[in-house]
């Protein structure tokens, strides 16, 4: 099972894309890491592909790339 682990504290892209992330939309803003299960990651990626939800907008300090959707 994959589990993704979503620190907003060291996303890159925090603040100018917090309002149109999935975190922020459904839970505000998130101070601690948050993990999402294989089932939880793919509800969401649905929702958001189908215009319910922004994606995921999770960009990795340490990666730099995207983690989600979008």
């Amino acid at each position: 099972m994959d589990v993704l682990h979503v620190d907003c504290g060291t996303c890159r892209a925090r603040g100018p894309a917090c309002a149109d992330c999935v975190v922020s939309v459904l839970l505000g803003p998130m101070p601690d890491a948050l993990v999402l299960d294989d089932q939880e990651q793919s509800a969401l990626r649905a929702m958001a592909d189908s215009g319910l939800l922004p994606p995921l907008r999770l960009v990795r300090a340490d990666h730099g790339g995207l983690s989600g959707t979008g």
